[in-house]
């Protein structure tokens, strides 16, 4: 895995029967805009349903489409499933095409060609913040999602243009957007030096032009269960163009008036629809797709952690950034289930160290559980999966299903030593006892798995084929180490306690493994 060999995919793209293609355009656009988009990958998936047809022979492989203009109802309900109930997909400039494909076992492409392939024919849309293509019916997030915060946001995004930047350059990554939002068209009001000069203040200029467009509450009128507030404005005439702002005149601490243009400076400019802050700090998220038949998200991770993001903070002082979406999943995910783990192996070591009366002989029988790991990693190698979350719960399951088959050897062991017999026989004689037992354990194990692993299609067990190779794989593999490290275990074991009798109990050292065999039968 360190290697590149072998990949880690934190959640495995599930074979689903829907795939959606949506698009986000900034707010204020018109409608229209968005329904020409819409209509514009509704007509690549009608591509798509005839290029199918030629290729595959296949006329049915799409069965209905569903086109939103207004809102992305499979985006929400995939990031709802994630646990992400926070992003809204609905407004004018947001829409979305779902496709409901034939189930996985009738067709021969898969979802994930179907949504690589339309995303090809759809080809570009020029203006629209965001463009996504999707075959997965759950997220935990994008693959690639940064975080960038820091108290100035034109540099927060100057850096998020410049890292969609060195993103677009990196083979397989795709849909690249960020999380930032033009807002609606604002005036910019500035007070310059010769309205300081006067005493007024920044907060004195936008009271007056509040008082004046909006309104100051006079008084309020108590109508039966209703307050009715009396607002002193402007007439409706001297509110409707923006000219009436230009001849606003503006109250001086002495009572004089002058020309609004005459104390401030007014600019045309675009607002934010929101900002999001972070433990107090303005944040952009960077998010991006990966295509892993091309690069594996986490080597992206890697290179961005070591390369292009330690240069990018250096050019952009007090920005700051962190990895979320998938990649935070991820490492609270395994972190939570490494402590499980630990603790899982402590229970187990108490449980085999009470019976066995002893500190050591445990050790024996849990040297079977990295092998067992490796026997899982070897499982998915020769079924051509990517090692995921999934089969990292199949692992823990593993710990306990190989430790039985050591425990049954070891424990027959420790019988055949108490009636007197030599060490190397004992442990012959056990291993041939035991061979048949051990070996049907572990073969009617991987037999009764068979079937999900290598027949199951469906969409439901998908979500567990990798547990089970994990286990099934794991478990074959188990059974050589049992039958062989084990045993050898138990005799080299014996061999070090035969030393430290030598060491502190003043006996002479053993001149080879049978007669060390018979002093520790001695002694005891």
């Amino acid at each position: 895995m360190r290697g590149g060999h072998f990949r880690f995919t934190f959640f495995p793209s599930v074979e689903g029967d829907n795939v959606a293609a949506w698009v986000t355009y900034p707010r204020g656009v018109p409608v229209e805009k968005t329904r020409n988009a819409v209509d514009k990958i509704l007509a690549a998936s009608e591509q798509l349903q005839r290029e199918i047809a030629n290729n595959k022979g296949d006329t049915n492989i799409i069965l209905h489409s569903l086109a939103s203009v207004g809102e992305q109802p499979f985006r929400r309900e995939a990031e709802q499933a994630g646990g992400n109930y926070g992003s809204s997909h609905r407004g004018a400039h947001k829409g979305e095409v779902h496709l409901e494909v034939s189930p996985s076992e009738m067709r021969t492409i898969s979802s994930e060609q179907i949504a690589r392939r339309w995303r090809e024919i759809a080809g570009e849309f020029p203006g629209a913040i965001e463009v996504g293509f999707s075959a997965s019916i759950f997220s935990a997030g994008k693959p690639i999602n940064i975080r960038l915060s820091g108290p100035d946001m034109t540099k927060l995004q100057a850096a998020a243009v410049e890292l969609k930047s060195q993103l677009k350059l990196i083979n397989g990554v795709e849909d690249i957007s960020d999380s930032f939002r033009i807002g609606k068209e604002e005036i910019n009001l500035k007070l310059n030096q010769q309205g300081q000069a006067l005493g007024l203040s920044q907060s004195d200029l936008a009271r007056q032009v509040r008082q004046a467009f909006f309104g100051e509450e006079a008084q309020r009128i108590q109508r039966n269960r209703d307050d009715v507030k009396v607002m002193i404005r402007y007439p409706q005439e001297n509110r409707q163009s923006l000219q009436n702002l230009y001849d606003l005149r503006i109250r001086t601490p002495e009572g004089g008036e002058v020309p609004i243009k005459q104390i401030a400076t007014i600019e045309k400019g675009v607002g934010y629809a929101a900002i999001t802050r972070v433990d107090g700090r303005r944040s952009v998220n960077i998010t991006a797709d990966v295509d892993t038949q091309k690069v594996q998200s986490n080597a992206i991770i890697y290179r961005l952690r070591n390369e292009e993001l330690p240069n990018l903070l250096s050019k952009y002082p007090g920005v700051q950034y962190g990895f979320e979406g998938d990649r935070q999943e991820q490492e609270v995910a395994l972190s939570s289930m490494l402590r499980s783990y630990l603790v899982a192996m402590v229970i187990i070591y108490g449980l085999l160290a009470i019976p066995f009366g002893s500190y050591i002989q445990p050790l024996i029988v849990m040297c079977a559980i990295p092998f067992g790991l490796i026997g899982a990693v070897a499982g998915h190698l020769i079924m051509g999966m990517d090692l995921t979350i999934l089969s990292m719960f199949g692992v823990v399951a593993l710990t306990g299903v190989v430790v039985n088959d050591s425990l049954v050897m070891v424990d027959y062991v420790n019988r055949k030593r108490g009636i007197h017999r030599n060490l190397i026989d004992a442990v012959r004689i056990s291993g041939v006892a035991r061979f048949r037992a051990i070996l049907l354990t572990s073969l009617t194990t991987f037999a009764g798995l068979a079937p999900l692993i290598f027949f199951e299609k469906s969409v439901q067990a998908q979500f567990l084929v990798p547990m089970a190779v994990s286990l099934a794989f794991g478990v074959i593999f188990a059974t050589v180490v049992t039958l062989v490290i084990v045993p050898s275990g138990y005799v080299i074991l014996e061999d070090f306690r035969s030393l430290w009798g030598w060491l502190y109990g003043k006996q002479a050292a053993p001149a080879n493994l049978q007669e060390g065999d018979k002093q520790i039968e001695k002694n005891s």
